[in-house]
């Protein structure tokens, strides 16, 4: 399919629709057939991409790495356990080809030179470049050789390691994003940052993205109505799942729920309403919701309005209450019913 994110971090357009990206990662827990259900279950919910990790351990970690989180009981070391993440090269073609068929952009991030050389020969349609790796500045100048998008991960860097990077991602030509990011698993509301992204957008002169680790679906419709170029969240089956992500991710369907939101966020940013005219779908329900003037009691020929002699009632027919004041001291031209809408012939000419 069509390399979206190159296209239109290369030629960006007022309004359009956010990159959402299901973040699969490690949720497989190193099942190849868990890995495949998990891209139906995100063309399912509407995801344009799905994103993994891709661990080569002798390439990325040594024996002494310490955990983030002890969460297995069949790995000693977070070392064992990258070992047990590994796919095939086969194997990753054959993921690479499902999310082609289920119609979605491929993306993985690497985590070491080794893993970027085995993702171009799969192909992916940008590069993710996670938070741990933004000062790996070797790994980011073989991405940018390839001329392919970048999407830059920040979470545990300050703007000097970030200019840094996006300075080697300029120098390689390739077109990028800066994603504002939490590593905190879940991330409480007020980590989230939100305000960085038009900072971001600001400073780097690129698209801008939020990957969301808070597990629920509230910061992407937020980031949505901000106008985000890209929205990634991690996904789960089920918060009864197994893996240290899970707590920081949302289920599928409240995936589907996120891209429903973002969706109708979307509409509404790109559908400004013009308060100066009345919509003409509306118009008709002015009727029914305004009122007019009414009388209060029958009323004959001749009668000078006074301010007991009227009112205003539903339905908005008549003379709009908004002129009450100016129906009074005006003579009726012929005899009116009570709770009967005034019209503008009912009362004699001003002249």
């Amino acid at each position: 399919m069509p390399d979206q994110v190159t296209t239109w971090l290369k030629d960006p357009a007022p309004g359009r629709p956010s990159t959402l990206i299901a973040e699969i990662a490690q949720a497989h827990d190193g099942s190849l057939g868990l890995a495949h259900a998990y891209i139906d279950a995100a063309a399912a919910a509407g995801a344009d991409a799905v994103k993994f990790q891709t661990h080569i351990a002798d390439a990325e970690s040594t024996p002494s790495e310490p955990w983030r989180t002890r969460f297995s009981l069949q790995d000693d070391t977070r070392f064992d356990y990258w070992k047990r993440m590994e796919f095939t090269v086969e194997q990753w073609h054959g993921l690479k080809r499902h999310a082609d068929d289920a119609g979605l952009m491929f993306l993985s991030s690497p985590f070491s030179i080794a893993a970027v050389e085995l993702l171009k020969s799969v192909g992916v349609a940008g590069w993710k470049v996670a938070s741990g790796e933004i000062t790996n500045l070797p790994m980011l100048k073989a991405m940018t050789a390839t001329g392919q998008a970048v999407l830059l991960s920040t979470g545990m860097s300050p703007y000097a390691e970030i200019d840094t990077a996006v300075e080697e991602i300029k120098r390689g030509g390739a077109p990028f994003a800066v994603f504002q990011c939490t590593t905190r698993y879940p991330s409480p509301p007020e980590a989230i940052g939100l305000n960085i992204l038009e900072a971001f957008r600001n400073r780097y002169g690129a698209g801008v993205g939020l990957s969301d680790h808070s597990g629920t679906i509230f910061p992407s419709i937020a980031a949505a109505t901000l106008g985000v170029d890209v929205i990634e969240v991690h996904i789960t089956m089920s918060r009864e799942m197994f893996g240290p992500d899970v707590p920081a991710s949302v289920t599928t369907a409240e995936f589907a729920e996120l891209v429903r939101g973002v969706r109708f966020v979307e509409r509404m940013r790109t559908a400004p309403v013009d308060k100066s005219v009345v919509d003409q779908d509306i118009a008709p329900l002015r009727e029914i919701f305004l009122k007019s003037v009414v009388a209060t009691s029958d009323l004959p020929a001749g009668t000078v309005l006074e301010r007991k002699h009227i009112t205003t009632k539903k339905p908005g027919t008549g003379i709009p209450a908004s002129s009450f004041d100016t129906v009074i001291g005006r003579r009726l031209s012929r005899d009116i019913k009570r709770d009967v809408p005034l019209l503008e012939e009912d009362l004699e000419s001003l002249q």
